[in-house]
């Protein structure tokens, strides 16, 4: 819209004036014609009352005096040439004193001779200025040409001129008004076309596979913003299907894996047990005076093994079982010190900054990301090796960090994926149910958790949380 009114407004200035200029010309061109019809109307009224011969020796003669009249009646000057283009008389005071008017240039006798109206009008520009000068002939009562009728004529355009910036002037005020119109109604116009589009965009940008979206509902929209609106909630409803129909297929994934790695750590401990029964009904004698020995051995070796069978189940019922977060503003300095008092590994070194950062956490989830962090470090260092952990409580920004660090045998690139994998295992690599167990305690704080790991040097874990 602000293009075309800029656009109409430099092409009506550009016509206007385009038709001013040609106005002008027409103006100037019927002006000198009527002049000259006036001038040679007067010249033939004069050459039928002349007591003189009318040829064009006489010429000079019977215009003596009465050029001058005929110049004041009609407030023009204007000369007479004989058909040589020798100059006879002027109007002009002091005309003869122009060598170069006293003689018309051959151009003009011969535009004169080939003119089929008789009549031949030369244009001169001087110093910015257009003059024309109009030659006709002077016929007798015969109709035969006896002289040469010349009228300079000075175009003066100092009136249209001055009429046609007023002109201007008042079309731009105008196309300024209209051009101040069109932004405020492009800007409402383009306003009103984006408001759909803008609607669609946010709930574009909103859209989440792992949420419930929201439909779109517009008042009387356009037919194409309403087809556009049709499509995204139909793609809504198909993404909330989609949605369902792969968490149902994750969380069967997740427990099948999860039976299959409870399945296969119970069947650990139980093969041992079972053979330690089939040994000692093997090997059972009443008399054998070290039976009771063997007894005690046995009872041990099977109370090991259910030991083992505890704390799998146990495992599995804390990380399928999450206690609803108890938000309690708390120092985490203090709560972390508290979580690794349980350990009683002099290899534990902890560091903060400061003596108090307070957040709005669970003390008792705090401590089991903490305490399952240290487990999974103390697993990852090799037996052969002098154990270091290096626990540290920091605060940047809106979140307090807890890092986690190590020298143990760091995590494989195959491995990096699946650390916080839901999978149950006794191995001493630390990628068990602790872990994921800390990765959903953190995000359900919104927060993170990261590590990063060299292979053989050792890993540090870290954990960002709100403190609000």
């Amino acid at each position: 819209m602000i293009l075309l009114v800029v656009i109409a407004s430099v092409l009506i200035a550009g016509v206007t004036i385009y038709q001013y200029k040609e106005q002008s010309i027409d103006y100037h061109r019927d002006r000198l014609e009527r002049k000259e019809e006036q001038v040679k109307a007067s010249i033939d009224y004069e050459l039928l009352k002349t007591t003189w011969e009318v040829k064009t020796e006489n010429l000079k003669y019977i215009f003596k005096d009465e050029i001058f009249k005929i110049a004041d009646v009609h407030n023009l000057n204007f000369n007479i040439y004989d058909l040589e283009g020798n100059l006879i008389r002027s109007s002009k005071p002091r005309f003869e004193d122009d060598s170069v008017s006293n003689c018309l240039a051959p151009e003009i006798l011969n535009g004169l001779i080939r003119s089929s109206n008789k009549r031949y009008v030369l244009k001169n520009h001087v110093a910015g200025e257009s003059f024309q000068s109009s030659y006709t002939y002077i016929n007798d009562s015969k109709f035969k040409p006896i002289g040469i009728l010349n009228i300079p004529y000075f175009e003066d355009d100092s009136f249209n001129t001055t009429e046609l910036k007023e002109f201007l002037m008042r079309l731009a005020a105008v196309y300024f008004l209209m051009f101040i119109i069109a932004i405020v109604l492009a800007y409402l116009v383009s306003k009103y076309i984006t408001r759909s589009l803008k609607a669609v965009s946010i709930k574009l940008d909103q859209t989440k596979l792992s949420k419930r979206n929201e439909k779109i509902f517009l008042d009387k929209p356009s037919q194409e913003i309403g087809d556009l609106v049709d499509a995204y909630n139909g793609m809504v409803d198909e993404l909330e299907e989609s949605a369902v129909k792969l968490a149902r297929s994750e969380r069967e994934q997740a427990w099948r894996e999860m039976a299959k790695q409870v399945a296969h750590e119970i069947k650990n401990p139980l093969t041992p047990m079972r053979l330690s029964v089939q040994s000692f009904e093997r090997k059972f004698n009443l008399e054998d005076p070290e039976m009771e020995k063997k007894v005690s051995e046995f009872s041990k070796t099977l109370i090991q093994q259910i030991d083992t069978m505890s704390s799998i189940a146990s495992a599995f019922s804390s990380f399928a079982q999450m206690p609803a977060q108890q938000n309690e503003t708390l120092n985490v300095v203090k709560t972390v010190k508290l979580a690794l008092d349980i350990f009683n590994e002099g290899c534990i070194r902890f560091i903060s900054e400061k003596e108090e950062i307070i957040a709005k956490l669970d003390r008792t989830q705090l401590i089991r990301v903490v305490t399952n962090l240290v487990k999974n470090a103390i697993q990852s260092i090799p037996e052969d090796r002098e154990r270091k952990i290096v626990v540290s409580v920091f605060s940047e920004g809106k979140n307090v960090k807890i890092s986690v660090a190590d020298n143990g045998a760091g995590i494989s690139d195959l491995n990096r994926e699946k650390v916080f994998e839901p999978k149950f295992t006794t191995k001493t690599s630390g990628m068990g149910l602790g872990l994921a167990m800390v990765k959903n305690i953190v995000e359900s704080y919104k927060g993170e958790i990261n590590f990063t790991s060299v292979a053989d040097k050792g890993t540090v874990f870290t954990v960002t949380l709100p403190r609000a």
